[in-house]
């Protein structure tokens, strides 16, 4: 690691320690050269896979701003948005996979989504499965109705 204040090639780490979520190592360092301290974060990326063969780094913020999308008009706050965001990273990066095709983060966000808010769920699965008519719709509400149905004491 090169030093920010004077590019000295090598520098010295002098305390290591995970954040609080666990997602990444917090790293000081010192540089033997100019003898100035910083730190690092480092995290592992997360590559996902997209239909048309490109990949690119898992985005948390692009995560929510799909569902922010499905749940406009619906009454949720920006907390719900960001913890649906973390729990689909978390069970995303829980397969130990370095890179993840998307239609699994897809899956990933349904079940959450489903959980917050039952209209939006039926937006973005539309979209996400792409329904083609309104058979498609009453199945999915039908199953909706089902599951919320067979849960009840």
């Amino acid at each position: 690691m090169h030093c920010p204040f004077c590019r000295h090639p090598d520098t010295r780490v002098i305390d290591s320690r995970s954040t609080e979520d666990g997602a990444a190592i917090r790293r000081r360092r010192t540089c033997p050269e100019c003898g100035r301290r910083f730190t690092t974060q480092e995290t592992v990326l997360l590559m996902v896979s997209k239909r048309s063969g490109v990949t690119e780094p898992f985005s948390r913020d692009k995560v929510i701003a799909g569902v922010r999308r499905a749940c406009q008009g619906r009454p949720v706050g920006e907390d719900p948005l960001a913890q649906l965001g973390q729990r689909v990273e978390e069970s995303i990066r829980a397969t130990g996979a370095a890179e993840i095709p998307s239609n699994e983060v897809g899956l990933a966000i349904l079940g959450p989504l489903r959980e917050l808010d039952e209209v939006a769920y039926l937006r973005f699965a539309s979209v996400y499965r792409s329904f083609e008519s309104l058979d498609d719709f009453e199945a999915e509400i039908k199953q909706l109705k089902s599951d919320k149905g067979g849960s009840r004491p």
